[in-house]
C-alpha cells in the first residue's frame, strides 16, 4: 500500500491518494494536500499535520483490509454507541419521500429510553421486545415497516462484524391489523362538509384538499407552492420503478381551494400552502366540524385518504390507478387496507336477490 503525491496544475499544492493495488478502482483520494512551496509558518505547520494525517489514513485503511474475515473491528470503524451506527446508516440511506428508516430510528430511541446502547446489548430478546413495542404503539403496516428498517440496520452491522450471528435473523416483522374499522365519508357527506361552515377555514380547506387528493396530514402540512404547477401536484412520493415523483391532476374543487389559498397568501409570506397546527389540534377542529354537518361518524384526518380510495373504487376506477394516485408501488395496500369495509347501502344490496312476482304458496296466509 503506497501513498501517491501529485501536484495540481498550478503547481502550488500537492494532493495525496492511497494506492492498494494495480487495478482500476484501487486508488483512494484522501482530499489531503500540502503546499509545494510553503511561504510562512502557518503553511509549514499545515504541511507537517497533513503528512501525519495521510499516514493515519493509510494505517486505518491497512487495518480495515487486514481485519477482513476476522472478528476484529478496528477502533476507528467501531461505534461503541450503536445509536451512532444507526444514525450514520439512516443518513447514508436517506431517500426522498421515504420516512420509515428515519422513523424507525426515532422509535428505537424512545424504546431504549437512553442516549447510548452498546452493540453487545442488541440481543434477540431485545429485538423481540422492540417489535412488541411497535405492535403495542402502532396499527396496520406501520409496525412491520419500522421493524423491517431496523432489521436492515442490524443486517448491515452484522456484515460490518459487529456480531458473528445476526441477532434479529429469526425475528420476523409483524403487522398489527386494527380491530376497529376506520370510518369513511360517502359522496353525499363530502357535499355536506363542503356546505357546512367550519370554525377554522384553513383546517377546512386542508381537509377537503386531502379528500380530493388522498394526501396524508404530514404531506398536506409540508405542501409548498412550488409543488404545484399548471393544475398538477408533484408529490414527495417517489415511484419505485421510474425514480420520479408521483404527479396528480387536481380536481376542480382542489384547484378552487388552491386559488383561494393563493389569494390569502399574498398577505402572508410563507412557502407553505396550508399553515396548520398540530395533528391532534386539527383533529379536534375536524370533529366539531363533522358534528356541525350532522355526520354521525368518528372522522379523523386519516379518513380522508381512505374515503378518496373508496369513492374512486365505487366509480370502478381500477386498483392499479388508485394505487398510483395514492403513491403505492403495488395494489396490495389498496386491496388490503384502502377498501370498503362497510356496505354503502344494505337495503339496495339485499334487494338485488331474486324476488318472484308473487309470494310462493308456502308463504301465503
Amino acid at each position: 500500500m503506497n501513498i501517491v503525491k501529485r501536484e495540481n496544475r498550478k503547481g502550488d499544492k500537492a494532493y495525496f491518494s492511497i494506492e492498494y493495488g494495480r487495478g482500476r478502482g484501487t486508488r483512494m483520494a484522501t482530499g489531503i494536500f500540502v503546499y509545494t512551496h510553503p511561504r510562512n509558518l502557518v503553511e509549514k505547520n499545515h504541511n507537517r499535520q497533513a503528512l501525519i494525517l495521510v499516514e493515519t489514513k493509510k494505517s486505518e485503511l491497512l487495518l480495515e483490509r487486514q481485519a477482513i474475515g476476522s472478528g476484529y473491528i478496528p477502533d476507528h470503524k467501531f461505534k461503541a454507541n450503536f445509536l451512532d451506527y444507526y444514525q450514520e446508516f439512516a443518513d447514508a440511506n436517506v431517500r426522498k419521500g421515504k420516512r420509515h428508516l428515519k422513523n424507525s430510528l426515532a422509535q428505537f430511541k424512545l424504546f431504549i429510553a437512553k442516549g447510548i446502547i452498546s452493540p453487545v446489548d442488541i440481543t434477540e430478546n431485545l429485538c423481540k421486545r422492540f417489535r412488541q413495542y411497535l405492535l403495542d404503539k402502532f396499527t396496520g403496516e406501520t409496525p412491520a415497516n419500522y421493524f423491517s428498517e431496523f432489521k436492515k440496520v442490524i443486517r448491515a452491522a452484522t456484515k460490518d462484524n459487529y456480531w458473528r450471528h445476526n441477532p434479529v435473523e429469526d425475528v420476523n416483522s409483524k403487522t398489527n391489523p386494527s380491530k376497529k374499522l376506520k370510518e369513511n365519508l360517502e359522496a353525499d357527506e363530502y357535499i355536506k362538509l363542503l356546505h357546512t361552515p367550519c370554525l377554522n377555514e384553513t383546517v377546512k380547506d386542508a381537509f377537503v384538499f386531502s379528500c380530493y387528493t388522498g394526501l396524508r396530514f404530514v404531506d398536506i402540512k409540508l405542501l409548498d407552492w412550488k409543488d404545484i404547477k399548471e393544475g398538477r401536484l408533484t408529490t414527495r412520493i417517489i415511484q419505485h420503478k421510474t425514480g420520479l415523483p408521483v404527479t396528480l391532476t387536481l380536481h376542480p374543487i382542489a384547484l378552487a381551494i388552491l386559488e383561494k389559498r393563493r389569494r390569502l397568501s399574498r398577505s402572508i409570506s410563507s412557502p407553505k400552502v396550508f399553515l396548520l397546527a398540530t395533528h391532534d389540534g386539527c383533529n379536534k377542529i375536524l370533529d366539531q366540524w363533522v358534528t356541525a354537518a350532522r355526520i354521525a361518524k368518528h372522522i379523523t384526518w386519516s379518513c380522508a385518504r381512505l374515503s378518496f380510495s373508496i369513492l374512486l373504487q365505487d366509480e370502478n376506477v381500477d386498483d392499479a390507478t388508485v394505487a398510483y394516485l395514492m403513491g403505492h408501488s403495488t395494489s396490495n395496500q389498496v386491496i388490503k387496507t384502502y377498501r370498503r369495509h362497510r356496505p354503502r347501502n344494505q337495503t339496495a344490496s339485499i334487494s338485488k336477490l331474486p324476488m318472484p312476482e308473487a309470494l310462493p304458496y308456502f308463504l301465503e296466509n
